[in-house]
């Protein structure tokens, strides 16, 4: 038998608007109002309301036999609920069903565990506490940022109380194993490892429309027949997916929407085939090994580590100076200070700074707001430096001078040393 479990991770930043030097010190509007609601709203259209409809339909249609996982950032949520409502409602009718899981994470789609766990739990509650009052369903499960993770998350995710977590199923890391069983995490005495499959993912998410790909065109019944060779060997197939794959990044015009609407139906004529939530496939299946995995990985480009977001010392500088003053900016008691803060840890503004490949017009342009990884740097320093003296007019800023020499002290291994742009200024 093979169980499928499917998960679409649903994420929207908030980009940050043109910010100019001369801006600094005389205007607090950081983010880009009409950049978001356009393209939120457009993702809706393309998106998330067909393809919710879709999931519906199937759910129905197939007595609940087919399931579905998601993780929705906070910030999406809120553009939800500002920009289309409409889409909140889709989505809570798809949980009125029983038949969707809703999986933790960190509420900004942040880097937050490298730098700070403090902040990093109180993003995982705050966006605990946001699925609970959207659609009454308390996580169990956790799925950090992009897929970043290592033993030490597994450990401080175990202490959490979560039954669960979801990494990349990387050849480096797996050797000669196959991510189609449950792992255990080598810090971990009770949590579970699930593993994407990434070869049948990315036949979805990336080679779907690639004309030039051997397995084109990907039919239902083709995937189908991919997945059904896993029996024996293999217990559960993993997708994981960025669900603006539907629509979006795979336009409907290639034909995406009728591939999922015929594709459970394909998998389900294997009669030993099945959909599974993610917590039904680790109350079913037991680890078969421990996986030790000491270096962060991710779902990332090849390489599948940080490097999309902290690959160069623009990326890591940033990073640094930004989550050197988060605990100031918190004791400020400003809400507003905060929100601003809060939001410039989600992880897209450093992918928007990433210099691999830039020039060949890969992922790392899609959506991204600026012309080159340079600009993105630069404006990001720039509302850096604005809350540097907005701190500094509440006379916080002789808190950083001190935090400069107790935090951040070695949050992972990096090859070279960040610059401290920010403090340099204001000092």
């Amino acid at each position: 038998m093979v169980s499928v479990c499917i998960y679409f991770q649903v994420h929207q930043p908030f980009r940050i608007k043109k910010y100019r030097v001369f801006d600094i010190g005389h205007s607090h509007d950081y983010f880009d109002e009409k950049k978001n609601r356009e393209v939120c709203e457009k993702v809706a259209k393309k998106c998330y309301l067909p393809a919710n409809k879709i999931l519906l339909d199937l759910i129905n249609n197939t007595d609940g036999k087919f399931k579905v996982a998601f993780s929705i950032s906070g910030t999406a949520i809120e553009q939800f609920e500002k920009y289309t409502p409409e889409v909140l409602d889709s989505f809570k009718e798809l949980a009125k069903t029983g038949k969707v899981e809703f999986l933790n994470e960190t509420y900004y789609h942040s880097l937050a565990f490298l730098y700070d766990k403090d902040e990093f739990k109180r993003q995982v509650k705050k966006h605990k506490y946001k699925m609970k009052e959207l659609f009454n369903f308390t996580p169990t499960i956790f799925r950090n940022t992009e897929l970043v993770y290592n033993n030490e998350l597994a450990f401080h995710v175990e202490k959490m109380g979560y039954d669960a977590i979801l990494a990349e199923g990387a050849d480096h890391i797996l050797d000669w194993r196959s991510p189609n069983f449950l792992y255990t995490p080598k810090t971990c005495k009770k949590l579970k490892l699930m593993l994407k499959n990434y070869k049948l993912s990315d036949d979805i998410a990336f080679r779907f429309s690639n004309k030039g790909w051997e397995g084109w065109p990907l039919t239902s019944e083709k995937f189908a027949d991919w997945v059904s060779n896993n029996n024996g060997n293999g217990e559960v197939v993993n997708l994981f997916m960025d669900y603006e794959t539907l629509g979006e990044h795979q336009w409907e015009d290639t034909g995406i929407f009728d591939f999922l609407k015929k594709m459970p139906w394909e998998i389900l004529k294997h009669h030993d085939n099945e959909f599974l939530l993610p917590s039904e496939v680790i109350k079913k299946y037991e680890p078969k090994a421990e996986l030790d995995i000491h270096n962060f990985i991710s779902w990332a480009d090849v390489e599948r580590d940080l490097t999309a977001w902290l690959g160069n010392g623009m990326q890591r500088a940033a990073s640094k100076e930004l989550y050197l003053i988060g605990e100031v900016v918190k004791q400020s008691g400003d809400e507003n200070l905060i929100k601003d803060w809060e939001l410039l840890t989600t992880s897209d503004h450093f992918y928007y700074m990433c210099t691999k490949w830039f020039a060949d017009g890969d992922v790392h342009k899609y959506f991204n707001p600026y012309d080159s990884p340079y600009d993105s740097y630069i404006n990001f320093m720039n509302v850096l430096n604005d809350i540097i003296i907005r701190l500094k007019e509440k006379a916080q800023i002789n808190k950083i001078a001190s935090a400069k020499n107790t935090k951040l002290k070695k949050p992972f291994e990096i090859s070279e040393r960040p610059s401290s742009l920010v403090l340099d200024h204001v000092s």
